[in-house]
């Protein structure tokens, strides 16, 4: 009997003692996560604010582009490249991992909209900060053809007359078909 009161005597003393110790433990978690908190909430509306202000930025350079396409505008799409790059050049390091797709397929409008309005340098250029900013992605049309790889062999940065290269790139069969066409006109 004595034993068992010894040993209900230490539990209570362990609980209490495990009891003290969680209690501190919580509080200094706590502690930390209302300093976190508020630090976080204050980068989180730093994240907004920069998308909000890129999505603003993003829709009028979409509006010109949509101007450019009713108008066959060279200068439409010229500027509304322009204004994409922009966007994405303001964006800041604040809001850099936010909304990555989203902000991929304005850049790659941007490459497609150089090319339209007939500044193949630019487009290179944009490609290649694509590439850069983007590292290890890529975007996928309809018919599962590599952005990439497509926008590569339209700028001239893959050799057009490799008839093997047509077969292993990932770009759609109408391009390969046309390259092939222009390649044959252009031998015989």
């Amino acid at each position: 009997m004595i034993s068992q009161k010894t040993s209900r005597g230490a539990l209570r003393g362990l609980a209490v003692a495990l009891a003290l110790t969680a209690g501190a433990c919580q509080m200094n978690v706590a502690g930390n996560q209302s300093d976190g908190g508020i630090g976080f909430r204050q980068a989180r509306f730093a994240e907004i604010s920069a998308m909000r202000d890129y999505r603003s930025c993003r829709d009028d350079a979409l509006a010109l582009d949509n101007q450019a396409r009713k108008e066959a505008s060279a200068a439409r799409y010229l500027a509304s490249a322009r204004l994409l790059g922009r966007c994405e050049a303001e964006l800041g390091p604040e809001a850099v991992g936010v909304a990555e797709e989203e902000r991929m397929q304005a850049y790659a409008l941007s490459v497609l909209n150089y090319v339209k309005g007939g500044d193949i340098g630019q487009a290179r250029k944009n490609l290649a900060q694509f590439q850069t900013a983007f590292a290890g992605h890529d975007l996928y049309y309809p018919d599962g053809s590599s952005f990439i790889e497509t926008m590569e062999i339209l700028l001239g940065l893959k050799d057009r007359t490799v008839v093997g290269e047509f077969s292993v790139a990932n770009v759609s069969s109408t391009l390969k078909s046309e390259l092939r066409r222009a390649r044959y006109w252009k031998k015989n």
